[in-house]
Parts: structure tokens; C-alpha cells; sequence
């Protein structure tokens, strides 16, 4: 997958995509990404990306100039038809599991990552194939936002995780939060690991997960049991649960 971020402060991105599993997919060559600032497709001498709002108001809104020419000279380099455009802000739709899902199955992700008070509307009705927040809160930029969608999205790429079992597992991607994991030693100051993890019975070690990830999401997330796909013995125990609460 080909990802462009379009960015004034690209220096931002270096820590981030330098380490961890995002490093490995780029050395990889699974996932390569590629920062453009819009100052250098400004106007004029000062690269001057902003400027005050029509009809008055606080703070700089971004000029359509450079981003647009930024865009199309992304689009003329890569030449990539199955491509997405991708804004960065507080308006758009939630970001979750099933868009990262979404999203990866694109040869290019082109994101747009806004500054000051936001966009010139032209540049979201003419550029955006779509806009995504990823929470109910502002930032300075859509930089950190872009990276919590770009590190989702690349879990999602066949060959990224080093397990072909960990990003199903992950918590939302089927619907419900992740069951509790346990590693050595057996015991810690008196704490144990649950015997059935214990026992090698494979059958009862999944039925024990896929129960003890309802009960989280019961307690912590119940919204999300309202359109998880549940079977006739979840649903069973769910209601023990409620019984019990």
C-alpha cells in the first residue's frame, strides 16, 4: 500500500513511523509512505498556506491552492487508480475496527491534514472522498490523528503482524473488546492464571476467551453488543450476566 500524507509540519512523523510495526512494513516494502507539505505548492514567496476567514471570525482558515495543486501533483507522481482521499477532521464520521478494514483494502491512502481554525470548504467538497475523525475532541492538527488511522490501517495489511492470528483477536475487530491475556509465571504475589488456561483443552480455552471478552464488553463497552454478531449461546450468557448485575 502507497500512503500520502499531506502535511505542514512533516518532521512530526518521524518518530512515529520509524519505530515498531510500522518500520517493519515499510522495510518490508509492504507499506510505503511518503509526507508532502503544501508550503511548496503555495503562491507566493512566503508559501503562505492561510489566511482569515470570509465573513469574519477567529483564526486562519487553509487556502484550496496548495492543497490542490498538492494533490494533483500526488495523484500525476503515483498514478494509482484504486486511491482514496482522506481528510482529517473533527466533522468527519468516527473512526473504528471495521473503517480501518475498510480502508486497507486500497493500493493508496492520500490524507489531508488541517491546521488553523480548518479547511476552505472547497478543498472538502472537491478533494475528500471522505472526512474521519477519531474523537469527539479537537486537536492543533490532523497529524496525530492521521497516524492512530495510519497505524490501524497497516495492522490490516496481509504480512504486517508478525502473528496471521493477532489483528482478529484484536479488541473490535469482530464486534467486542478484547478477552484478558495471561503470560508466565503461573503465579505472581498470590495472583494466578485462570486454570482453564492451564488445562490444554482447546475447546474450554475458547469458550473461556469468547466468554470473558463478552463480560468486558458488557461492563466496559455495552454499546457495542448492540450490533456485535452474537450466537444463541452468547446471548445465554450475556443475560447471566445482566442476571447478575
Amino acid at each position: 500500500m502507497r500512503i500520502d500524507i499531506l502535511s505542514l509540519f512533516p518532521e512530526m512523523f518521524g518518530g512515529v513511523f520509524g519505530a515498531s510495526i510500522t518500520k517493519r512494513a515499510i522495510e518490508k516494502n509492504i507499506l510505503d509512505i511518503a509526507i508532502t507539505n503544501p508550503r511548496d505548492f503555495a503562491f507566493n514567496k512566503h508559501n503562505q498556506v492561510d489566511d482569515t476567514p470570509y465573513g469574519g471570525g477567529a483564526g486562519m482558515v487553509m487556502k484550496p491552492e496548495p492543497i490542490f495543486r498538492a494533490i494533483k501533483s500526488v495523484k500525476e507522481k503515483t498514478q494509482i487508480e484504486n486511491s482514496r482521499v482522506v481528510i482529517m477532521c473533527p466533522t468527519g464520521k468516527t473512526f473504528n475496527q471495521q473503517k480501518a478494514i475498510e480502508l486497507a483494502k486500497y493500493d493508496q491512502l492520500i490524507f489531508i491534514c488541517g491546521h488553523y481554525e480548518g479547511y476552505d470548504n472547497r478543498i472538502v467538497q472537491n478533494l475528500a472522498d471522505e472526512i474521519i475523525s477519531i474523537g469527539d475532541y479537537v486537536l492543533t492538527g490532523g497529524e496525530l490523528a492521521c497516524m492512530v488511522v495510519v497505524d490501524a490501517v497497516s495492522r490490516m495489511l496481509p504480512g504486517v503482524l508478525g502473528s496471521g492470528e493477532s489483528a482478529p483477536t484484536d479488541s473490535f475487530y469482530n464486534g467486542i473488546l478484547e478477552y484478558p491475556q495471561y503470560t508466565k509465571p503461573r503465579e505472581y504475589h498470590g495472583l494466578k492464571v485462570p486454570e482453564v488456561l492451564l488445562s490444554g483443552d482447546h475447546a474450554k480455552i475458547a469458550k473461556w476467551r469468547r466468554q470473558e471478552a463478552l463480560r468486558t464488553t458488557f461492563n466496559n463497552r455495552p454499546d457495542l453488543l448492540k450490533t456485535a454478531d452474537l450466537s444463541k449461546e452468547d446471548k445465554i450468557f450475556l443475560a447471566s450476566l445482566n442476571d447478575e448485575k
